[in-house]
């Protein structure tokens, strides 16, 4: 059975391939056209998937898109009726644009199949269900409690379930406006950001200010009743009427006025932030504790946009009552495509659960014959080495920043050692050179750390392993000072664990560097710069390397130099 499972009703367009309950390929549309968090149909990405699996399109059984239209329509309709003067742009973005969204998917299935009769079956799978049971399926738990949180999905905010084997209960949903993910994209405008975009950068910021000047304020804003639903007081907001503005002039009035973009932060702007970011954990961490009330489940599942903040997930590990948490590599709506195919497969097929999603790298890989021939075609002079791990080891020793590309690109927004920027951790000043060098980014942005998995428990405090660089934790006070360019202002970092079975080469240069140096950590950061998707091609990896500041590239077997 050949399911492609999409995603491109929202932001993240993404493709993949499931074949008898396997992942063999799955990729973001942004790598293949480059424009970032594009909302475009996934046709390169389509055609991609099905090249790396030897398939085409007559071989596809079933299509799992990952948005119901009309789920949730009385909902959004009744909505609407207390809102008219938001008729305009509620009919423009509830119905215009699905419209124009399923107008474009029939239109490509059309181009492609000359009849439904011939062609896929075609499933819309509700979005939420695509986040967490989605998520569900492809974890390593056969129990757990199950938890989605994005802006909005066919109108719900939150999702709130359990997962046993192959079924599926839900325990309870919160609908628009009470949002936490629009909650979240209010103060990444008020910072100066871009909405359902830059709520990293956001997250970043808030360590350098002081939660406890707003926290109690921002805290009256939004609460949790018994049942886990989430209620809002949205008299400072204004996303709840579809404007572009998120806030109100209360908010304003009450907080001061929001940063501008390419201005300089104030204090009251890095407070508010801080305030935010701290009672979003707070009230994840009490759905949590009703999650585990209701369930009793040792593990949870978490997905959707507001799952990728890796703060609130790694509060989650220490604080809450579970024992571990899964948040999938690609836990925003780029995972929902995944999400899709697998409770088409295990959800509505009733199909055994045979795949565990601990792999992210599921995207293209190039061989060194590929990759000699673009540098070849390039006219670039370049060295190969056989044991191209040392030559990277040694390198990092010295201080250079280097990219990496090696293997399978990895999904999700993380890079994960195969599309990567490397750095020697050990280095004061490394941080800030390639903010201001490389990535072309703002300078309190921090960087996160890659180590070996043998060696996590000697250098951060955390119990449990963080493969998808998905859960933030404290550097232990003593080797703060060891690691300062992937240490936080507040003492966290957003560490990855690294396996050798999963990345060879990647652990292999890690532990290599370790040897050298007795520190087994990497900076890691994606190679790209501040505006434009990770490198895909290994011309994109050629073309960011000299437009940047990067000293070397490792690419594949071989060694570029300035």
């Amino acid at each position: 059975m050949v399911i492609l499972g999409l995603n491109y009703y929202f932001h993240d367009s993404t493709a993949c391939l499931v074949v008898d309950g396997q992942l063999v390929a799955a990729i973001e549309e942004e790598r293949l056209n480059r424009d970032k968090h594009t909302r475009v149909f996934p046709q390169m990405a389509i055609d991609r998937c099905l090249k790396i699996a030897g398939l085409g399109y007559n071989d596809i059984d079933h299509i799992a898109i990952s948005i119901k239209p009309t789920h949730n329509l009385g909902k959004k309709l009744g909505y609407l009726a207390g809102r008219l003067n938001t008729f305009k742009v509620f009919v423009n973005h509830e119905f215009v644009h699905a419209y124009n969204k399923q107008k474009g998917f029939w239109n490509w299935y059309k181009y492609h199949y000359t009849t439904k009769k011939n062609g896929p079956k075609v499933h819309f799978i509700p979005h939420h269900y695509s986040h967490a049971p989605g998520s569900f399926y492809v974890s390593p738990y056969q129990k757990a409690a199950l938890l989605g949180i994005d802006g909005s999905g066919e109108w719900a905010t939150t999702w709130l379930g359990y997962g046993e084997g192959s079924k599926i209960e839900c325990l309870g949903e919160s609908f628009f406006p009470n949002s936490l993910g629009s909650f979240y994209e209010a103060v990444t405008q008020y910072c100066g950001f871009r909405t359902s975009y830059d709520e990293g950068k956001t997250m970043g910021l808030a360590p350098m200010g002081d939660a406890e000047v707003y926290k109690d304020k921002v805290g009256k804003m939004v609460w949790v009743d018994k049942n886990g639903s989430l209620q809002f007081d949205l008299s400072y907001f204004n996303f709840q009427n579809m404007h572009w503005q998120r806030l109100s002039p209360k908010f304003y009035k009450e907080f001061g006025p929001g940063r501008k973009h390419g201005e300089d932060f104030q204090k009251h702007h890095m407070d508010v932030a801080a305030a935010f970011q701290r009672v979003l954990e707070d009230r994840v961490l009490e759905i949590c504790e009703i999650l585990h009330q209701k369930t009793k489940a040792e593990y949870l599942v978490i997905s959707g946009g507001v799952s990728l903040n890796s703060v609130m997930n790694g509060r989650i590990v220490r604080e809450s009552k579970f024992k571990d948490v899964y948040v999938m590599p690609a836990a925003g709506d780029n995972g929902t495509a995944i999400g899709a195919a697998y409770y088409l497969y295990n959800g509505i097929f009733n199909k055994e659960r045979n795949f565990v999603h601990l792999d992210p790298y599921v995207g293209t890989e190039y061989s060194n014959n590929e990759i000699e021939k673009v540098l070849k075609g390039a006219k670039l002079k370049y060295t190969r080495h056989e044991d191209i791990c040392e030559k990277a080891a040694s390198l990092l020793e010295k201080g250079r920043i280097i990219g990496w590309f090696q293997g399978k690109m990895e999904i999700g927004p993380r890079a994960l050692g195969s599309r990567s920027i490397l750095a020697n951790p050990a280095f004061p000043d490394m941080k800030d050179k390639i903010n201001a060098e490389v990535k072309f980014r703002e300078a309190y942005r921090p960087f996160a750390p890659s180590a070996i998995v043998d060696a996590k428990d000697d250098f951060f405090d955390l119990e449990v392993e963080a493969p998808f660089m998905l859960k933030v934790c404290n550097v232990l006070p003593e080797k703060q000072s060891v690691i300062p360019a992937v240490t936080h202002v507040d003492g966290s970092a957003r560490l990855q664990t690294v396996r050798k079975e999963l990345h060879p080469r990647y652990y292999e240069v890690i532990e290599k560097l370790g040897k050298k140096t007795k520190v087994p950590v990497v900076l890691n950061t994606s190679f790209n710069i501040q505006g434009e998707p990770v490198v895909e091609s290994p011309k994109d990896a050629i073309r960011c390397f000299f437009s940047t500041g990067l000293d070397d590239l490792i690419i594949g077997n071989f060694h570029l130099t300035k």
